[in-house]
């Protein structure tokens, strides 16, 4: 591995650390109902909200009231975002005449879901299927809708372990409205600035057709890019403008916008690291959760640039220089834009992968083996490793839980964290969210492979009618274990809420939208009301003063212990998985055998 890319992986994460605590300083204000000097200015616009829906600033609601609303707000968006999609033929801003023959039943059931989940998985392609309507409307306007529903969770679980003996969590509407007045919107706005000024495009022009310089016609689109770039980044959501997403020069045209790209995808999560420090009044305990995060990013990092940057032996057997010189990269550049290198598409495969965003600048599906590793395993965590705005916090509280108790089960105690005892009850929440996500990556795949989604004959087996289904179900454009990572980071990705692919997998068809949304929709609200049930439970015990035998949690000792119990239950979890993919490929590229 290059000093350079060391070096330039080192000053990511510093102006990660420089950005952390005054944004979360600035976040807990927030959540706290304490207006920072500056953005009273936008409370008009908070107010205004609030009575046009009706909404009791001061109430507070149970888990279960919250859940509640939490899944109607959703449910509505979904069914709206299906008919808006279905409908976009006969709405305004559709130069190209887009309509529902481009955004077939299925294929927006998938996106529907896909954009309310926070996921934006994209079995589409953007410029031949979505008007601008569509885009601002119904896609983007996810964006920031299921950001604000992430942060809101993160806000009510972190007052679940800060408050005494309360019987609410907070208010669900009050939460998500401050998360996008206050939070995402003068940040997506700063954002979608620099990004003009970057050059990405911010309008409202149909398609042009150019001259190219051999006398060809190419077709350039055109849109409101910049302001959609912002919030896809900032709110961790991914679903490109178009379909190459970040390596497209009008989404991503600068080593700046690249740079500026994935500092907002950690920039809220990291933010609320710092958020949970203060409202436990310790902020040694948020320091304590960043580290562990940090730890596992810069691991990952690593070892990515540095399996890219190795290259194949492949390219070894073939004579090719593999060495960084002045006139060339060296090492695997196969899928990387030769404006960012190898580098700076291994940290923003890492930095997404890590944050549930799915946005990228190179394509995973042509990575190393070990290099492919690291994007699948992080999504594979439950992206805790600074994670989704308010999901990864909330995830890594999860297993927080998990780790305390195997901590009390060492030393014979009743395991407690951040002044709260945890129990049968927080257990068995923490342990469903974990299950019910493997029990969704794995067997979806499993149903991928061991049906054999991509040949009719398949249905044929399960009683399916092969004229209908047989003709539109998936393939794999890869045979061998590169084919099963294919199947595998799908429904990874899906389960995650990610977004990000390994594009070998052609997932437009019926069965793959169908079981992906599924997944998605597992993956999202499956974790989410288990979370909130344990931040209702421990909302309404008391407080503990710390005792000489209380586990402290808020030192590298406690941050390695998180670690430990992070990577090894997954490793338990889905290491067979990954032995039959990455694992075994990498051992067959070192003997030469290509697929």
């Amino acid at each position: 591995m290059t000093l350079n890319a060391v070096l330039q992986i080192l000053l990511f994460f510093g102006m990660i650390c420089l950005l952390t605590a005054p944004l979360g300083r600035y976040m807990a204000s927030i959540y706290q109902g304490r207006l920072p000097l500056g953005t009273k200015l936008l409370r008009p616009l908070e107010v205004l909200c609030y009575r046009l829906g009706g909404v009791e600033e001061q109430r507070s609601m149970s888990w279960v009231v919250y859940a509640r609303n939490l899944l109607a707000f959703s449910l509505t968006g979904c069914v709206l975002s299906y008919v808006l999609l279905r409908l976009q033929g006969f709405l305004p801003l559709n130069p190209k005449g887009f309509g529902a023959q481009e955004m077939t039943p299925d294929l927006a059931f998938n996106t529907a879901i896909s954009f309310t989940t926070n996921t934006n998985w994209q079995s589409y392609s953007p410029e031949t299927t979505i008007s601008y309507l569509s885009n601002m409307l119904t896609l983007a306007i996810h964006n920031w809708m299921s950001a604000a529903v992430g942060m809101a969770i993160a806000g009510a679980v972190i007052r679940g372990f800060a408050q005494n003996e309360e019987e609410g969590i907070g208010n669900f509407w009050v939460d998500v409205v401050r998360s996008t007045v206050y939070i995402l919107f003068p940040l997506a706005l700063i954002a979608a600035v620099l990004f003009v000024w970057s050059g990405i495009p911010q309008n409202f022009q149909a398609y042009q057709t150019v001259k190219s310089l051999e006398g060809a016609e190419q077709i350039i689109a055109q849109g409101p890019v910049a302001s959609q770039e912002a919030i896809k980044q900032l709110g961790t959501n991914g679903g490109g403008f178009f379909n190459a997403n970040s390596a497209h020069p009008y989404e991503n045209p600068t080593p700046f916008s690249n740079l500026l790209s994935i500092l907002l995808i950690f920039l809220i999560p990291a933010g609320f690291t710092a958020v949970l420090g203060i409202f436990v009044e310790n902020p040694r305990q948020g320091w304590a959760i960043f580290a562990a995060m940090s730890f596992l990013f810069l691991l990952g990092a690593f070892l990515c640039v540095a399996s890219e940057q190795r290259g194949t032996t492949h390219l070894e057997r073939a004579g090719i220089e593999m060495q960084a010189s002045s006139g060339q990269p060296g090492g695997n550049m196969e899928g990387k834009e030769t404006r960012f290198g190898i580098t700076q598409s291994g940290l923003f495969a890492t930095v997404t992968t890590d944050a549930s965003c799915g946005a990228v600048n190179s394509m995973h599906d042509s990575f190393t083996p070990l290099g492919g590793l690291i994007p699948l395993f992080n999504i594979l965590t439950g992206e805790v490793i600074f994670g989704g705005v308010g999901a990864g916090l909330y995830g890594i509280l999860l297993f927080a839980v998990l780790t305390v108790f195997i901590a009390g089960l060492m030393v014979g105690r009743t395991p407690e964290y951040l002044g709260k005892k945890i129990q049968t009850f927080e257990v068995q929440m923490a342990m469903f969210a974990v299950l019910i996500l493997a029990a969704s990556v794995l067997g979806f795949t499993s149903l991928a492979v061991v049906l054999d989604l991509g040949k009719e004959s398949a249905w044929n087996r399960v009683g399916l009618g092969s004229t209908y289904l047989g003709a539109m179900s998936g393939n794999f454009n890869n045979a061998g274990p590169h084919g099963f990572s294919e199947a595998l980071y799908a429904y990874t990705s899906a389960t995650g809420n990610n977004g990000s692919a390994f594009a070998g997998l052609t997932a437009n068809t019926p069965i793959y939208n169908s079981t992906l949304g599924l997944a998605m929709l597992v993956g999202r609200f499956l974790m989410i009301i288990p979370l909130l049930a344990m931040a209702g439970s421990l909302s309404k015990k008391k407080r503990i003063q710390l005792s000489s035998g209380t586990f402290p949690t808020d030192n590298l000792t406690f941050a390695g212990l998180l670690v430990a119990v992070i990577v090894i239950v997954n490793a338990l979890t889905f290491f067979p998985a990954l032995a039959l993919g990455p694992i075994v490929e990498h051992f067959q590229m070192l003997k030469g055998v290509l697929q």
